[in-house]
């Protein structure tokens, strides 16, 4: 919840038209002229909104907790709120009331707009349904695609410093967003800003420094607080930028952006499914012709062999294998547990010598695709094998590109780039693939989208026939893997070593080395103690 103290005691618009358009407060021809006030309630402290006629004693009033506006003309908004009428020996009644507001100039509907989003952060959370039979309030997109507790914990999550810290202090992420602003200053000179998912208020004060008009910057978490006092503390910057709390699936904006602004990217491009708000932002706020920084991402995917981290992954269900745990047989939990590390997806740096063919990569264009082609991917893979190998399963990174009118400029998190926040993303095959120098590899990467913000991940890659006469063969080999992006193993204590293929040690004796101290330690090989604790703060 916002702090009063980010608010003004009031805020009042004079020589304002209104009226109740109710039917049964139409035939008492309720409303006319006059001023509206936003403040608090003396008794409760409640936000509300009072219509005061001239020269009358009493106002309209609704309170801001379960409100809603809607913008009928340029200068006409519709105020919607619940209410409730109780008479002695009736049953309760619910109801909604609407009231038509009309300003005067532009200038003073946008501010009409804002002071309502800004009042209604003190008055409860927006987006409630009105119970009556006439006028309902659907549920955004959002919360009818995700579960209320998963964005419960998605929200909690970014509206910590520590977190945005951790974003912050990725400085080829932040430098990145920031070159790209900078150097493209005649796309943000006197252009009103949208950005989208503001978190700490950062990029609002990059597109302010680049001399934006203005910045609406949309943040749906507790951050907002924190970025309010950031952008006050910037006065040169911040007098032109207004923080507004919310889902942009639900905020209303007095105007449209000339550009768009936002990170909206997770691990593998599109885990947290971030990306499908800041398409449905582009369709709600983005005027035509409008620019969006990033304007497209990229997923890059290329087969590998690295028989150490097969090796780690396999270990890890050694524990199952037992036979005596005080006194318990645990090996019919063995296969299981085998299964489970291998549904895991491996977020780590890798040396990219472990990559056996050249990486495909899969496009989204966020100025043209629909919310809707997010929802499930389906991308065919076709590779050559570079060498003669075991392929244990598909390397994943992406990038962006901000398609500036100066400049292009990309953030890469490929493997052998400065190392960002994100990692790469490696899915491991419980059963891997052997192939030739010059033997194609083939399969597909199918992604579905899931209510808990992520994806499920299916993949399936053959080798082909190979040598003289391969064009007539078929399938030699196939491996499959269902993996959850929600879900991965964070192998963050080190760059692996890069071992050459001919000097791999063959599984058996990688076993024997490694599964004696990894059962002993109780450990997952390959992260600390303090990082198995503290993985969570990687969700990205």
């Amino acid at each position: 919840m916002a702090s009063a103290d980010m608010f003004p005691s009031a805020d009042m618009f004079p020589n304002v038209s209104f009226s109740d358009v109710n039917a049964a407060a139409a035939s008492q021809e309720a409303g006319g002229g006059g001023k509206a006030v936003f403040g608090l309630d003396g008794a409760s402290g409640a936000a509300r909104l009072s219509f005061v006629s001239t020269g009358a004693d009493q106002a309209m009033e609704i309170y801001l907790s379960d409100a809603q506006i809607f913008k009928l003309g340029r200068t006409e908004w519709l105020c919607v709120s619940g209410e409730t009428e109780a008479k002695p020996g009736v049953e309760e009644k619910l109801f909604s009331r609407a009231i038509k507001v009309v300003l005067r100039t532009e200038d003073e509907s946008k501010a009409f707009s804002l002071a309502f989003q800004r009042w209604k952060q003190l008055g409860g959370k927006a987006g409630e349904p009105l119970e009556n039979g006439s006028i309902m309030l659907p549920k955004s997109k959002f919360d009818t695609k995700i579960e209320a507790s998963s964005a419960q914990m998605y929200f909690h999550y970014y509206g910590q410093l520590l977190h945005q810290q951790n974003m912050l202090q990725d400085f080829v992420r932040t430098g990145t967003y920031y070159a790209a602003v900078m150097e493209n200053r005649s796309d943000f000179e006197g252009r009103v800003v949208v950005d989208v998912g503001a978190g700490s208020g950062i990029l609002s004060l990059f597109a302010a420094q680049a001399g934006a008009k203005h910045v609406y910057a949309v943040e749906a978490s507790e951050m907002v607080e924190h970025a309010q006092r950031l952008i006050s503390g910037n006065p040169s910057l911040g007098q032109r930028i207004t923080i507004i709390k919310g889902k942009v699936e639900e905020v209303e904006l007095p105007e449209k952006a000339d550009i768009l602004i936002s990170e909206p990217m997770g691990t593998l491009l599109v885990n947290e499914r971030m990306l499908e708000s800041y398409v449905i932002a582009r369709d709600r706020f983005l005027a035509p012709g409008g620019k969006m920084f990033p304007t497209t991402g990229r997923i890059h995917m290329a087969p590998f062999s690295d028989e150490y981290l097969y090796v780690e992954m396999a270990n890890k269900a050694l524990f199952w294998q037992q036979h005596n745990f005080f006194g318990v047989d645990l090996t019919p939990l063995h296969s299981s547990a085998f299964d489970g590390y291998f549904s895991q997806p491996v977020v780590d740096a890798f040396d990219p010598r472990l990559l056996i063919s050249p990486p495909t990569y899969h496009t989204l264009d966020f100025t043209k695709m629909k919310e809707e082609d997010l929802y499930e991917m389906d991308i065919p893979l076709s590779f050559v094998s570079s060498v003669g190998t075991r392929v244990h399963g598909l390397a994943c990174w992406f990038d962006v590109l901000f398609d500036g009118s100066t400049v292009q400029r990309w953030l890469t998190t490929a493997p052998g780039s400065p190392t960002t926040h994100w990692y790469q993303l490696r899915c491991v095959l419980a059963q891997p693939l052997y192939v030739m120098a010059g033997q194609e590899i083939t399969g597909r990467l199918h992604l579905v989208a899931h209510s808990a913000q992520s994806y499920t991940i299916y993949l399936t890659l053959s080798a082909k026939m190979w040598g003289v006469g391969a064009e007539q063969g078929g399938i030699l080999q196939t491996s499959t893997a269902k993996l959850e992006l929600k879900e991965p193993y964070y192998r963050l204590s080190q760059t692996q070593q890069y071992i050459p293929q001919d000097q791999q040690q063959p599984l058996s004796s990688l076993q024997a080395q490694g599964s004696g101290q990894q059962m002993q330690d109780g450990l997952s090989p390959g992260i600390t103690v303090e990082q198995e604790r503290d993985s969570a703060a990687f969700t990205r």
